[in-house]
């Protein structure tokens, strides 16, 4: 099988299923793992170049609708007839599910099934570790401008859960919101993470929330409780994230 992932999260995936050896090209954004750094590149995920897709003559391309955009990707996959899956994991869930989804089409069920539920069980593990923890609420702060976050039902709201804490905008009973300062404000979140989507971290600076106005009647910014996260390891929907919510488990200071 000659596979194709126009999508980091899906190159990850792969790779934990054991797949990196059939993936014949990937996304520009693709950097891990590192057997796959030296793949031809097809643009970014947002843009692919569908006419190099095709010349590669992919047996299945593993497509993605994690970000607005994406669908035009799929609409050129199905216009071309190349073979593809859709992968549009939110939750956890989601990205247990979607182990299984590929095992399937790849004919190695019983060895998905076996990396998924050890994903499932390193999540209760590290949920019984941090079930004494106290964190409070966290703000995630995916886009400065507009402001996105995070809502109820995606991943960051899981993990913050599992580390002990609360998504502030966990009452929004979607995955991705559009607020405002004055919102989070509001909100008073104990911690506030900055995980800009397609930002590495040393472009990003601490300076870009406390001053803001009214930053300092938030809660996370009096006691310094601010954060710049790797953004592969929060902003991507593949199994991942549990190397992810290790290293949240350390950083958070508890209330």
């Amino acid at each position: 099988m000659r596979l194709i992932s126009i999508c980091p999260s899906n190159t990850e995936l792969l790779a934990y299923l054991g797949l990196t050896d059939k993936i014949i090209a990937v996304d520009d954004f693709s950097d891990w793992p590192k057997e796959i750094q030296n793949l031809p590149r097809l643009g970014s995920d947002l843009n692919i170049d569908m006419d190099k897709v095709e010349q590669l003559k992919p047996d299945l391309v593993i497509a993605s609708l994690s970000v607005p955009g994406m669908e035009r990707n799929i609409e050129q996959l199905e216009k071309r007839n190349i073979p593809h899956i859709v992968l549009n994991p939110n939750s956890l869930e989601d990205i247990y599910q979607d182990m299984l989804l590929v095992g399937k089409k790849m004919n190695i069920e019983e060895e998905a099934n076996r990396v998924a539920s050890k994903f499932l069980a390193d999540i209760e593990a590290l949920k019984q570790a941090n079930q004494e923890k106290n964190r409070g609420r966290i703000y995630w702060e995916w886009w400065p401008k507009p402001i996105f976050t995070p809502g109820q039902t995606n991943w960051l709201t899981n993990i913050s859960e599992i580390v002990g804490g609360e998504n502030c905008f966990s009452d929004y009973k979607k995955a991705s919101v559009q607020t405002t300062w004055e919102e989070v404000v509001q909100k008073n979140p104990d911690h506030i993470c900055m995980v800009w989507v397609g930002v590495q971290e040393n472009k990003m600076k601490l300076e870009a929330i406390t001053k803001r106005e009214k930053a300092n009647e938030i809660n996370a910014v009096q006691k310094n409780n601010l954060y710049i996260l790797e953004e592969s390891l929060f902003c991507r929907p593949s199994p991942r994230v549990i190397e992810g919510i290790k290293k949240l488990s350390k950083t958070l200071r508890e209330l």
